[in-house]
């Protein structure tokens, strides 16, 4: 079924999030609630740092395993989208859940910098294999109409955890460092029971599982088919795709790195960057299914391209010299830039995908927006010592380029 033109807007017309909510399978509505408790509990990344510096390590030791940390995450992505072919969408999102409780709690018994390393490796795969099997089960129960909506709650759930997971963390460290990792660490197995008792069995063999509105799948279509990544790299439109998501979140990242830096620059107090993160925020909380209840009709290619342009326009605004009224419109410019594009990002690898092969497509697209996560930081850092506001003009630039890539590589209509 194509996605452009009045094909979709017909389809998706009563696609409204009260709607879709409804008319969700259970087992996606626990992906969802799982996600969010995932997220809520997930403070590893964020107080890792000051956790090893607290217990003596020093900062760069310190950074190095924040860095490891980022890279197993990547790695389990990838391991997330080859697991589902081999044991299923519930085992792994149960296997891993299971493995990131044990290994977060084993920080706290960790008894050289080695092991601290190979620890921050491990919880950081083990927390990211269950995205790709995530993914794939909400694209295989969602019907095509309704999985840029339910996508964008898939990236709600995400967004409210990582919003709120900070200030819950903080308020555990006040206590201690141990309640703060057995925290995240029950957080981690109530997914994983959760997954255990709501996710349908759908292990591939020769038992057919269910699709949407109970139609049967065939064993086939559960397993990574023959080719694996290999087929996804040969896929010329898709890498352009992949491209595309690479530059988008290399440049998107620049909030987190180079624009707390441009703040200082300018002189104005660290809380004027905190007011423009917290924009951000409530404009992706907000209003992100409100605007996508509109945007699920548009095109795909549309869709991207019009929010990666917008996100690279609003960056490239921070370059002009304008005081906190500027820098704020320019960031509303870049987040509605993102509620627009996201959600269709997100979704579309799973339409560009045979079944057989889609939780590698799925997985290979998050693992590219983990590694444009974490070079675009430390590309940004390096580039505004160079060229001062000018390297918002670069992110400009780079975003269109990546623009102009999922404009080449993704049709009007992404089904084979």
């Amino acid at each position: 079924m194509s996605v452009d033109g009045a094909t979709r807007a017909d389809d998706a017309e009563a696609a409204g999030v009260v709607l879709t909510w409804r008319e969700a399978p259970l087992p996606v509505k626990a992906v969802i609630a799982g996600i969010m408790v995932n997220r809520l509990g997930g403070f590893l990344q964020v107080f890792l740092v000051l956790y090893m510096v607290a217990g003596g390590y020093p900062e760069v030791q310190a950074g190095f395993a924040l860095a490891a940390h980022g890279t197993g995450a990547v790695a389990g992505i990838l391991l997330g989208g080859w697991l589902v072919g081999r044991i299923g969408v519930r085992a792994s999102i149960v296997s891993s859940m299971t493995a990131n409780a044990a290994l977060t709690a084993a920080f706290l018994y960790a008894a050289s910098y080695p092991v601290m390393l190979l620890l921050a490796v491990g919880t950081g795969a083990a927390s990211q294999v269950y995205r790709p099997a995530s993914a794939e089960l909400v694209s295989r129960l969602t019907s095509e109409q309704r999985r840029v909506m339910v996508f964008a709650m898939y990236r709600l759930a995400t967004n409210i955890g990582t919003t709120a997971a900070p200030l819950i963390g903080a308020a555990l460290v006040a206590h201690s460092y141990t309640l703060l990792f057995w925290a995240e660490a029950a957080a981690a197995l109530g997914v994983a029971v959760l997954g255990g008792r709501l996710l349908p069995r759908d292990r591939p063999g020769p038992t057919a599982a269910t699709g949407p509105a109970g139609a049967k799948v065939a064993p086939e279509a559960e397993a990574a088919g023959p080719g694996g990544y290999r087929a996804v790299l040969g896929d010329r439109s898709f890498v352009l795709f992949l491209l595309a998501i690479l530059g988008f979140s290399a440049v998107y990242t620049q909030y987190l790195s180079t624009l707390p830096l441009a703040v200082r620059e300018r002189g104005l107090d660290i809380f004027v960057y905190g007011v423009l993160v917290a924009v951000n925020g409530l404009i992706v909380i907000l209003c992100e299914l409100v605007v996508t209840r509109k945007v699920q009709r548009w095109p795909a290619r549309i869709a991207t391209v019009t929010g990666i342009l917008a996100v690279g326009g609003g960056l490239a605004a921070y370059a002009l010299p304008w005081g906190v009224a500027g820098l704020v419109a320019a960031t509303v410019v870049w987040s509605v830039g993102e509620i627009i594009g996201s959600p269709t990002m997100t979704a579309y690898p799973a339409l560009a995908a045979a079944p057989e092969n889609r939780s590698r497509y799925l997985g290979a697209s998050q693992a590219m927006f983990g590694v444009g996560s974490a070079v675009g930081p430390a590309a940004g850092v390096a580039a505004w010592a160079l060229m001062g506001d000018s390297v918002w003009l670069a992110c400009g630039a780079l975003a269109a380029l990546a623009a102009i890539a999922a404009f080449i590589g993704m049709p009007a209509s992404p089904n084979p």
